[in-house]
């Protein structure tokens, strides 16, 4: 490779970490508009949880096909791109499949084993857009799953099958061109003689007669296209739902290791009860650090807390939490999915107005009122079902019940029916209209009944 080469390859690695860079700190700081939450107790159950549902992909093969053809490109994408660690030395030193002379023959079998999976990748990903785009999947064509959330799920596919396609073709020149050494003393001592391999040795026909000053070129042109598009999707990811490949593995980790159903009680209102009570750990500071004390529940992002934010990027637009949805499935407007793209689009809003107006900027617009409505978040029915769907964890049931917080406290918002049933919990310390000191009046109408 060309000193010039080397220059243009470590600009690009410049450019690259910049861009990379700039949007991970955009990410983190739109996460840290959450407030705090403390998820760092048990931090052995922690670590299995995120090796059983991130790394061992656990919930997934509760659909066992899909599971084994989601491992596929799963295993592909971590070891393939083992690669891709000779391919950025070669580019910073000019030199050509550097870990052959170290490997020896364990090189080619090395590269046999990534084509294979490759192989596994392209076809996985063809089943993939056969699956998303056959209409016989009615998750992928919900109300929000119009526009970029279905061009971006066929995006990602297609450029893994390109990305393969360009990773074979460099293999299949280069085999050609190690027999071309005679020709060209440059050949010769560029490309190491390591021999075909199993996958791209099928495409050495359609280049077997290209002279060899065509053959460099290509093999050039198909490396540096692999790369490139490597680089670019790891920057494009940082948009897309396709995040979660990075951020399964801490939203596992911090987990709510609690039992489903259990809800915590609000903070905000702990503190202030105590500080009515005048308990002496419910000092001011205690108040304050329990959350915004000038609003109950959540309204918006910053409203909700950090883990709430890391799970909105973290979401994949599966839909099995809402093809479980009870509310959903008998045709009311809740989408445990919506929920989260809905927090995710409100922050990322939110951290651009940040960015580019300054922290006092106001857009005088809200997750709940301009993302979710009320009718959504009024049809949930707390079961639980989608967090228990949810292949990495995301819990939208708490996001929901912040939100429903805000309609009952700040806006006196919820139903009748519901204000009868606080009333009842307030006075008579039950749901229903009578008294405690009744409650009990049906056991002894029962036994009067048997004698």
């Amino acid at each position: 490779m060309s000193l010039f080469q080397q220059i243009l390859f470590g600009a690009v690695i410049i450019i690259f970490g910049v861009l990379l860079t700039d949007r991970i700190n955009f990410i983190k700081t739109n996460i840290q508009m959450g407030k705090p939450l403390d998820r760092n107790d048990r931090k052995s159950e922690r670590l299995k949880a995120m090796l059983l549902f991130a790394f061992g992909q656990k919930k997934m093969f509760d659909r066992p096909l899909v599971g084994l053809l989601h491992f596929v490109i799963y295993a592909g994408f971590l070891i393939i791109n083992i690669e891709i660690l000779e391919i950025i030395l070669d580019g910073l030193l000019g030199t050509h499949r550097l870990f052959a002379p170290f490997l020896g023959g364990l090189y080619p079998t090395l590269i046999n084993f990534f084509e294979l999976l490759a192989l596994g990748v392209v076809l996985t990903c063809v089943v993939f857009l056969i699956r998303r785009n056959s209409h016989l999947i009615p998750r992928f064509w919900s109300r929000e799953m119009k526009g970029f959330p279905v061009l971006d799920g066929n995006l990602i596919l297609i450029f893994e099958i390109l990305l393969m396609f360009f990773l074979f073709t460099m293999n299949a020149t280069d085999s050609i061109l190690q027999t071309r050494g005679a020709e060209s003393k440059y050949v010769s001592e560029h490309y190491p003689a390591v021999g075909s391999f199993l996958v791209s040795q099928i495409f050495i026909p359609l280049y077997r007669d290209w002279d060899t000053t065509s053959l460099f070129y290509l093999e050039r042109i198909a490396w540096w296209v692999h790369i490139l598009g490597i680089m670019g999707f790891g920057i494009y990811v940082t948009y897309s739902k396709h995040l979660h490949i990075a951020l399964s593995f801490p939203n596992t980790y911090f987990s709510n290791l609690e039992p489903k159903g259990k809800l915590e009680n609000m903070p905000v209102v702990t503190a202030e009860v105590k500080s009515m009570l005048g308990i002496a750990e419910a000092t001011p500071a205690a108040v304050e650090n329990s959350g915004n004390i000038g609003r109950f529940g959540a309204k918006d992002v910053e409203d909700l807390t950090w883990k709430n934010l890391m799970e909105a990027y973290t979401c994949t637009e599966c839909g099995r939490c809402t093809s479980v949805c009870p509310a959903n499935i008998t045709g009311k407007l809740l989408s445990p999915r919506k929920i989260m793209m809905d927090t995710r689009d409100r922050m990322e809003e939110k951290g651009n107005n940040l960015r580019f107006h300054g922290k006092d900027y106001q857009d005088d617009k809200s997750l709940y009122g301009d993302y979710i409505t009320k009718e959504e978040i009024m049809a949930c029915t707390t079961c639980n079902a989608c967090t228990e769907a949810c292949p990495v964890n995301i819990n939208p049931l708490d996001i929901i019940i912040q939100v429903r917080q805000y309609i009952a406290m700040e806006e006196s918002g919820t139903p009748a029916q519901w204000n009868s049933m606080f009333a009842n919990i307030e006075n008579n310390s039950a749901p229903w209209a009578f008294s405690p000191s009744d409650r009990f009046n049906w056991a002894e109408e029962l036994k009067s009944k048997e004698v």
